[in-house]
């Protein structure tokens, strides 16, 4: 087709960047990333994807990085902000501090780091029969689509120290923020493994459930886990777009819908699935394994820079119920087919209900 000046609208350079990167590119509502058809990509020397979930919004995107055995990236350096979740394999990570200094820390499974604003990293897998697979979660998507100018983001010479933190931020070691009446902060670099990070408790979700807040490189980037009892479920709530669950450990399914849905979406979820909610969608999720079911959630805003005044509401009235101008519904307001799904599952899969606490389950006896 030839161009006009009447074509020159509606534009979005982020997508033509990332088809012309030429590695497969997934759209769907939930992903297995253990499942992704990857591609060589020039650009890391490495083989990858990019994923693009149906509620990632216009701000947020997944990058797919699979290491061959004994491979390597080459360095990367770019202004958009990244929080990787490691999902298989072994291996380290060198960053570069402005100053020249270089840090050097090894992760495993459920790993989970940032990189600090625009340092030259490389990322190595330590094994030499089995291949390293992580999501990096990045920021690009807005980036790009506001400056469309490729070398301004990844040649730009501009330097970010306060970014980098503690020195000790890329061991594992971090600082504990306690924030009366709300969850908890970590701040750190590196989490060796999410999976067996304490958590501390947060019942205003419901379930008995626990968590714990990260701030990552003092950067944009939120990210946050939980943890969800055996035979338990959470209360139903919704936010803005972008936000990426990713499951750490334990099976289970969530439930989306509008409010003027008939019915719900149903993701089920394992390790590795990753979807995300769109925007404004109730979702609730639903343990129906024999251990305790974790998830890793990250997005664009986060606690110390909310960026949006979405992401603000969010962190005042998030948990506050929707009869008070919140955005979560209790259990005695949700709708009686979520509590007979869930029993029903819970029968299916040998399990025992654990919400006798929190709901009056007399009514669903059979």
């Amino acid at each position: 087709m030839t161009e006009t000046p009447e074509t020159r609208f509606q534009l979005n350079p982020y997508l033509d960047w990332a088809k012309a990167e030429g590695v497969p590119i997934v759209e769907d509502f939930g992903v297995n990333l253990h499942r992704i058809g990857t591609a060589p990509w020039p650009r890391l020397a490495a083989k990858g994807a990019i994923v693009h979930l149906k509620g990632c919004g216009d701000q947020v995107s997944i990058f797919l990085i699979d290491l061959l055995p004994g491979g390597k990236t080459s360095p990367q350096k770019h202004l958009y902000e990244e929080v990787v979740f490691v999902l298989e394999g072994h291996g380290s990570t060198e960053v570069e501090a402005a100053d020249g200094r270089k840090h050097l820390f090894e992760w495993g499974p459920n790993s989970l780091f940032a990189l600090p604003l625009n340092l030259r990293h490389t990322h190595f897998n330590g094994s030499g029969q089995e291949r390293a697979l992580f999501a990096s979660t990045t920021n690009l998507r807005i980036l790009f689509n506001l400056f469309r100018n490729e070398e301004f983001i990844f040649a730009n010479p501009a330097r970010f120290p306060e970014r980098a933190g503690k020195e000790s931020y890329f061991s594992g070691e971090g600082d504990f923020i306690p924030r009366a009446g709300t969850r908890p902060v970590w701040e750190t670099n590196f989490v060796p493994d999410v999976a067996r990070f304490e958590l501390r408790s947060w019942t205003e979700r419901g379930g008995g459930g626990s968590n714990m807040m990260f701030m990552l490189a003092d950067g944009t980037m939120h990210a946050h886990t939980s943890e969800m009892p055996v035979g338990t479920y959470k209360k139903a709530h919704r936010h803005g777009p972008d936000f990426h669950v990713f499951c750490v450990n334990g099976t289970g399914y969530s439930l989306l819908w509008y409010e003027r849905d008939a019915d719900f979406t149903r993701v089920d979820w394992h390790h590795g699935v990753v979807y995300s909610p769109p925007d404004m969608m109730f979702h609730q999720h639903f343990n129906t394994g024999t251990v305790p079911a974790r998830y890793l959630a990250t997005a664009h805003g986060s606690l110390r820079y909310p960026l949006t005044a979405e992401r603000v509401g969010l962190s005042k009235g998030g948990a506050v119920s929707v009869k008070l101008g919140g955005r979560q519904i209790e259990y005695e307001d949700q709708d009686p087919r979520i509590h007979h799904l869930y029993l029903d599952e819970l029968r299916r899969h040998g399990g025992t209900s654990k919400m006798a606490s929190f709901i009056d389950e007399s009514k669903y006896r059979a």
